[in-house]
């Protein structure tokens, strides 16, 4: 997101400035050797959420809460140590996926 004082600032330095800066086209040759700019990469999303998807189930393992959460699940009741479970699953899922889009832009 854009800063709304970036225009005012704007405005007050191109008031006050004069023109290029002479350099003997130091910035020109910088700007010459630089890499071209990457494409973000599809695949990243998709990973980054199936990875920490892994690292939540990995993490939360060895909680008893989640371990007979996912058993209920499993069995097909839906007590409230499973819903629980998933919630906890989701949230920790989306909290990953905003991540990964934050990063992603």
């Amino acid at each position: 997101m854009n800063d709304p004082h970036d225009s005012s600032i704007d405005a007050l330095l191109r008031r006050g400035f004069e023109g290029p800066v002479a350099d003997d086209g130091f910035s020109d040759r910088v700007m010459r050797q630089l890499p071209a700019r990457r494409r973000p990469l599809r695949w990243q999303l998709p990973v980054c959420m199936l990875a920490g998807l892994g690292a939540c189930l990995w993490s939360l393992s060895s909680a008893p809460l989640i371990r007979v959460g996912w058993q209920d699940w499993m069995r097909g009741s839906l007590s409230p140590e499973a819903v629980t479970m998933m919630l906890v699953l989701t949230g920790m899922s989306l909290l990953v996926s905003w991540w990964a889009l934050t990063e992603n832009e």
